[in-house]
This record gives structure tokens, C-alpha cells and sequence, in this order.
């Protein structure tokens, strides 16, 4: 009983339901290990009564207000009522507030009367008056006689002159800027805390029409000028050309992360070694201005050329995309064009670009830089070296600052060209523009967890329960930032995180957009199944996200599909966060279980027929992926069994399609049923439809295969055709197929 209470005052669960009618206990031997990597002790009786003891002191002093006034973290959603822990404070409290722009306007500091608005009446109403000092307030019908802003000191950085006691009906609270800010409040008796208050609007931006547009892995879509994968010139390239002929609104891309250097380096773009910093692997080297300028240009030819035969091995003669070939030969193409000195305007934006990055891409290019003589995992660096802080890491940064800036540079560039392919987007008339990923987490040895350490929960790795598609459960190999550590640090990482991202995106993807609700953590040396949940702010971490999404103008979406906490989506939804609707997965389960009619459908999604984790539209319609998962032994029923469960499904679907009058080309007709399948998603009330770049084409192979490693080449396929031919850039804009697919969208385009 003890161990429970102390793991639920934690934000751990003690047991889970995988459905409605089943509960699952969690081992009290997770629970310890997982308490441990949160800084609690509960490894004996005697230590979980006194962890206990400081827990419920603790929480009992925060929602009692008798001396912990605050929580760690407040969240102010401008027109909504105020969160109890503001409403709950004695009066007389007075409280401050630290504006997170210097430069804004003072905030006058607040007083809390003592004939002060019912805690429990409603919002606080729309502004109709304003004190005599000038500062916003809110009033409305809740708000008591006599209640005043006290502005008599210097608050947040300005003078603000003494005003006369406010008219009635004018509420205490004066409410700041939108950002997060530092709250200090001062109670009766001398008490005093201090809190992150974040303050944000009710909801991130919405999309600014309908629209449709490509979903693809940047790697797999090479053009005539590739070097070995996509680029980013390719992606401005897909972008202009679909915005302009194909009317598309948006290019949906996968996570573009650093990743971690080795041979062979991990190809997934879900394990990256840093989230805040783009790979430099997808620049266009010829695109970098300084490019024209290297005096050695044998070298860089010799270069280009060996980049072309690196294509022509994957578009031609079946090999898979190397992406460590061709970083090795981009890097030697990088360091020539890095040697070329920067115009003084090129120099003075570079400059700029190191001041608004800060410490964050300083600790980035470092590891970078003594990964290149250590090895890629932290872990294995000379003891010194694994402290960020260390005056051992001060001195190695000096001694190796050329490979430093090298880094930094590199990010630079990068930056520019993400920025590039937005621009093309706009300019070729999409609405959103480029939608950008966001992983769920890093990997153990890379850059982000080095640099920020205590952010990361140690031992232990995010992933997912056993559910009905896995019975197993997951382990992805990733390390979940600790929620006490986030909100201690007033979410810094975080949302650094989402402004980098954000900074070049029309919209934000995030995958598995539950864990910012809660993860599934597994204790290192533990199959998944022996995890459990760790619960994090979720109000706290929507607030972050929707705020920076603002400030940002762009679009959110999550990927919620699998195991969803009951209430979830919902709140997203109530948040402007887009969700995800696959196709095949959207039925009536309430009731008959039959395919869901489209007009049934959430607006608030992007509807797709498949994912990168699925299997394409051809491969489902004519059952190849359940061969290719026997192939492998991924089947856990006979194939036979598997194959006719699949084909009903199919059938039923595709029957519906033709009920309804989307399959004129009739049952059998492969390309006709891909068709079918997208003039479904036309006729649901979805905001955007998401079209497989690959299905455009017929090709049958996923990118990747969930629950294989070396056994399937995950990550590292080319987009290709029915007869799995790869197929570039140029072949796909003037490929039959996927014209008559895109004409499907013509006639519909203006619709709501």
C-alpha cells in the first residue's frame, strides 16, 4: 500500500488496462527501479516510509497552501478561468511576475483583496475596464468590490506609478503577455514561492484550408542530382512542384534529427542523436554558396562523380540507400567548402545564427566534435569527458575548436536550407507548407543526453505495452526525460526543442503525441512487458507546445494511434491538435464494427490510407505484407489463417468503397482500388488528407517493418514502382500513375 501511494505522488502507475475490462499489475520490483531513476528511494520498507513521509509533506503543503504556495509549474490559457492554485492563494498574498522578454512592458504586481471573487465562479470574462495605471485587467460579473492592483514597486525590470483603488467588478488578476514567465508570490507571515507560469492561448493555429499532400521519407526520393539520398534541394524541389501542379498544401517529412555517427550508423530517423539539431547529411552540397568558390575543383568533381555512381547503384542496380557513403563523401565535399572564407554579410548572419542558438548548439557541435575522436557513445569517453561541465571537457573544446565551428557551421548550413524549402513551399502556393517530425526520443549515447543529463531518467527506455498487434510489448531503445527534471528546469529543454523545430515548419508532426500525457518506461534488463506508465504535466507540456506552435504559426498533429488513454484525444482536440486517422484501423468498434462512414469521421485529423510503419495501399490490397511478415517469421497465426482474416478485411472494405460509388473501375483493378481508397478520404470531413508518396506509384515494400532489425532493410529503400524499379525525382512528376491518382483531388479542391 505504501509502495503505491509513494509511486501514484510520483506519476507512477502500479497497474495498467490494455482494455476496458482488464487490469494489468505492474511488478513491484519495476516500481522500485523506476522510482530510483526519478531520485526516489524505495528499495526497503523503512525507505519507502520515509520517501512517503517527504512525498505527502510535500503534496499535502501544495494543495493546502499552508507552506508550499506553489506547484513547480502554472499554466494561465488566456480566457479560461484561472488554475485553483492562483484562486486558492490566502489574501493579502502579493504576487510578482519575471516577464520572460526583458523588453516587454513592467507587469504591475498583484494583491489578492480580502473581499476577493468565489474561487469557484466561472471565467474571469471579457476586459472592460483597466486601472489608472494602465496595465490590462480582466473583469467580469465573478469579480468583487474593491478588489485593486497593487503597483507600487519596481516589478519585472519598470517603474510603474501607484494607482488609486481600481473600480468595482475589476479583478486582482492582471494578466501577462503570452509566454513563460517566472511567478513569485509572497503570503501572509512572510511565505514566499516562485513558479514557471506559463501562459499560452487556448489553441494552436488551424489549418488555413482543406488540403492534401505527400507523406514521404526525404532519404527515399532521390533526383538526377542526389548524392546517394534525398536532399533537402530535392524536398523544396517536391514541394514547388506539387504546391504549383498538383495543388497540394503541405510535403510531410520524417524526422530530419541528427543522428549518431558510427559504421554502420543507425538508419533509423527515430533513434536521432539529437531532436534540437538537423543532420547535415541532407544538405545539398552544391546549393551551400561557398560551393562555387573551392579552389580544388578536381577534388570536388572527383567528389560529384563518385556521388553519381553511388546513385546509380541504388537506382539502377538494386542496391540499398548507404547513408554512411554518403556522409563520408559530403564530408570531404563540406570540409573543402568550409575552407572558403564568408563574405562579410554571409559572416554577420552566421554570427547571428551562433547568438540565437547559444549553449545549446556550442554543447552539439562539441560532442560532434569529440565523437570524432572518442567514439559515438558518451558512455565510453574518459571519465572527465562525460561531464559537459567538466574543466576537462573545457579544455578539450579549446584544443579541438576548429572541429567545433566545423560543427556549427554545418548546422548553419543546414538551418538555411530547411529554411529554403519552406520558402519554396509558400511560394508555390501551399497553404502549410513543409510538415516537419518530431521523434519521441532520443538515443542513449548521443548529443542530447550528454549535454542534459539530468533531464534523462538513467536505465531506463521508452516504448510500449503488449498490446494485440504486439504481445511482447516494446522497447525502443530510448531514454524518457525525467517530468520532475523538465519541470524544475521550467521546461528549457522542451522548448528549445519545439522552437527549433518549429522555426522552418508550416506544421509539426509529433509521434506517439501520448507521451506527452504519459510513457511506457522499461527498467533496463526487463522485457517490455515489465514497464509501466510514468505520467507527465500533460497540461504543462500542452501549454509549452501550444505557445511555441503560436508564436511559430504552425499546424500540430499526433500520431495517436494504438493504445490511447481514455480522454486524450479530446483534450488535444479541445487544444487544436490534430490527430491521426488511418484508413484501414477506422471502424465502428462501438457497435458493428464495420468500416467507419467517412462522414463520421473527426474533422480535427490528417486521414491517410497508410504510414511509414504500414504497409503500402497495394501491399494491404493484395496481401503482400502478410507474406512478406511470414517471409520473416512475424506471423504469430499460420499463414493460411492469416491470409484469409486479411482478405476479408479487405473485402469488406473494398465492397463498402463500392456501395458507395467509389470504385467504378470495379473490384480487381488494383490501381482503380488505391483510387477508391483516396476518394473515401476525400468525403470525410478530415482538414488534410495525406497521400503515401510511394502508393502514388504502386510500390508494395514499407519503409520499415516494426519488430525486425537486420532482417528487412528498414529505412534505407527508395521509393519505387509497382515493379519495384526505384524511381527518381524527375520519373515521379511525369509518372501516368500518379497523375491519375492526384486527378482525384482536382474537383474537390476548393471544398471546406
Amino acid at each position: 500500500m505504501g509502495l503505491s501511494r509513494l509511486a501514484a505522488l510520483h506519476g507512477v502507475a502500479t497497474s495498467y488496462s490494455p482494455s476496458a475490462d482488464r487490469t494489468v499489475s505492474v511488478p513491484d520490483d519495476t516500481v522500485v527501479a523506476v522510482l530510483a531513476s526519478l531520485g526516489v528511494d524505495a528499495a526497503t520498507p523503512g525507505a519507502v516510509r520515509e520517501s512517503l513521509a517527504a512525498a505527502e509533506s510535500s503534496a499535502s503543503s501544495a494543495s493546502s497552501g499552508r507552506s508550499r504556495l506553489l506547484p513547480p509549474t502554472l499554466v494561465v490559457w488566456t480566457g479560461e478561468p484561472l488554475p485553483p492554485a492562483l484562486t486558492a492563494l490566502p489574501p493579502g498574498t502579493t504576487l510578482d511576475i519575471g516577464l520572460e522578454d526583458a523588453g516587454s512592458p513592467a507587469h504591475p504586481r498583484m494583491r489578492i483583496p480580502a473581499d476577493r471573487p468565489d474561487p469557484a465562479a466561472p471565467g474571469r470574462g471579457a476586459a472592460d475596464g483597466d486601472t489608472d495605471t494602465g496595465a490590462h485587467t480582466r473583469t467580469g460579473a465573478s469579480a468583487g468590490a474593491g478588489a485593486e492592483v497593487c503597483a507600487d514597486e519596481r516589478v519585472g525590470g519598470g517603474a510603474v506609478t501607484a494607482g488609486s483603488p481600481a473600480p468595482a467588478r475589476v479583478e486582482w488578476w492582471v494578466e501577462p503577455p503570452l509566454g513563460v514567465h517566472r511567478l513569485t508570490v509572497r503570503g501572509p507571515g512572510g511565505r514566499s514561492a516562485s513558479c514557471t507560469l506559463v501562459v499560452a492561448p487556448p489553441h494552436v493555429p488551424r489549418p488555413p484550408a482543406r488540403s492534401h499532400g505527400f507523406l514521404v521519407q526525404l532519404y527515399s526520393l532521390l533526383s538526377a542530382r542526389s548524392w546517394g539520398m534525398g536532399d533537402l534541394g530535392d524536398l523544396a524541389d517536391l514541394a514547388a512542384w506539387s504546391g504549383r501542379t498538383l495543388g497540394a498544401g503541405f510535403v510531410q517529412v520524417n524526422p530530419l534529427h541528427a543522428a549518431v555517427p558510427g559504421s554502420p550508423t543507425d538508419p533509423s530517423p527515430y533513434r536521432p542523436s539529437s531532436r534540437r539539431f538537423p543532420d547535415p547529411v541532407h544538405l545539398h552540397v552544391e546549393s551551400i554558396p561557398e560551393y562555387g568558390h573551392v579552389p580544388d575543383r578536381g577534388t570536388l568533381d572527383d567528389l560529384r562523380q563518385d556521388a553519381a555512381t553511388l546513385s546509380d547503384t541504388v537506382l539502377n542496380k538494386g542496391a540499398l540507400i548507404d547513408r554512411d557513403a554518403v556522409w563520408e563523401l559530403k564530408r570531404q565535399a563540406l570540409e573543402l567548402v568550409r575552407d572558403v572564407p564568408l563574405t562579410p554579410g554571409r559572416r554577420a548572419a552566421y554570427c547571428d545564427f551562433l547568438a540565437e542558438q547559444g549553449q545549446a548548439l556550442e554543447d552539439h557541435a562539441l560532442w560532434s566534435a569529440l565523437a570524432e575522436v572518442h567514439g559515438s557513445d558518451w558512455h565510453t569517453w574518459p571519465a572527465a569527458l562525460r561531464d559537459p561541465r567538466s574543466e576537462e571537457t573545457a579544455r578539450a573544446r579549446r584544443e579541438l575548436l576548429d572541429r567545433v565551428d566545423f560543427h556549427c557551421r554545418l548546422a548553419w548550413l543546414t538551418d538555411g536550407q530547411l529554411a529554403a524549402a519552406q520558402r519554396a513551399a509558400l511560394d508555390a502556393g501551399m497553404a502549410v507548407g513543409i510538415v516537419h517530425d518530431l521523434a519521441v526520443g532520443v538515443h542513449p549515447g548521443g548529443a542530447d543526453t550528454w549535454a542534459q543529463q539530468d533531464a534523462f531518467a538513467h536505465g531506463m527506455s521508452v516504448g510500449a505495452p503488449p498490446d494485440a498487434f504486439n504481445a511482447r510489448g516494446q522497447d525502443w531503445g530510448l531514454p524518457p526525460w525525467r517530468p520532475d527534471a523538465l519541470a524544475a528546469s521550467g521546461y528549457a529543454p522542451y522548448r528549445g526543442l519545439l522552437r527549433g523545430l518549429l522555426a522552418h515548419a508550416g506544421a509539426l508532426r509529433i509521434d506517439h503525441v501520448m507521451g506527452l500525457f504519459r510513457l511506457w518506461w522499461v527498467p533496463e534488463g526487463r522485457p517490455p512487458t515489465e514497464g509501466t506508465y510514468v505520467s507527465h504535466d500533460a497540461e504543462a507540456m500542452l501549454a509549452v507546445l501550444v505557445l511555441e506552435a503560436h508564436r511559430a504559426g504552425a499546424v500540430v498533429m499526433g500520431e495517436d494511434l494504438g493504445t490511447v488513454e481514455p480522454g486524450v484525444r479530446e483534450v488535444l482536440a479541445r487544444r487544436g491538435v490534430l490527430g491521426t486517422s488511418v484508413l484501414w484501423f477506422e471502424r465502428d468498434w462501438a457497435r458493428s464494427g464495420r468500416p467507419l462512414a467517412p462522414e463520421e469521421w473527426r474533422e480535427g485529423c490528417l486521414a491517410t490510407a497508410t504510414t511509414h510503419d504500414l504497409p503500402s495501399t497495394a501491399a494491404r490490397l493484395t496481401g503482400d505484407h502478410v507474406i512478406l511478415r511470414h517471409r520473416l517469421g512475424l506471423l504469430t497465426r499460420g499463414l493460411a489463417e492469416e491470409l484469409r482474416t486479411d482478405a476479408t478485411d479487405t473485402a469488406e472494405w473494398l465492397g463498402y468503397l463500392s456501395r458507395r460509388g467509389l470504385l467504378p473501375e470495379g473490384e480487381g483493378d488494383e490501381e482503380g482500388a488505391v483510387r477508391a481508397v483516396h476518394r473515401f478520404l476525400l468525403c470525410t470531413p478530415a482538414r488534410m488528407i495525406g497521400v503515401w508518396l510511394p502508393d502514388t506509384l504502386g510500390d508494395r515494400r514499407p519503409q520499415n517493418l516494426p519488430g525486425t532489425w537486420d532482417q528487412y532493410p528498414n529505412w534505407r529503400l527508395p521509393v519505387a514502382d509497382a515493379e519495384v524499379r526505384p524511381v527518381t525525382l524527375e520519373e515521379l512528376a511525369a509518372a501516368p500513375r500518379l497523375h491519375r491518382l492526384m486527378e482525384i483531388f482536382r474537383p474537390r479542391e476548393d471544398h471546406p
